[in-house]
């Protein structure tokens, strides 16, 4: 994982943490604890899907760009050689 993928992840468990503490010390009924609490893990649960998706996608491109660059070179170096033996 990236800097950034590692600052995002701090991010959003500093972020589910503040939540989770603020609504657990709330004045409320423990049903509308429970709730806002259930509501709170939902969206981070959703964060943390996309920004897996995203991470995957990020990967996938840089996986194709490998690919492509590891033929290229295959296909130079199968070049290369052959251009010497025509010269030897």
């Amino acid at each position: 994982m990236n800097d950034n993928g590692k600052v995002v992840a701090a991010l959003l468990a500093g972020l589910a943490a503040g939540a989770a503490l603020g609504i657990l010390f709330a004045p409320e009924k423990g049903t509308e604890t429970r709730e806002k609490l259930n509501d709170s893990l939902k969206d981070l649960g959703d964060a943390i899907k996309e920004r897996t998706a995203e991470q995957l996608e990020h990967l996938n491109d840089f996986k194709e760009k490998v690919v492509a660059a590891v033929k290229s070179k295959v296909k130079n170096d199968e070049i290369l050689e052959e251009a010497l033996e025509e010269h030897a």
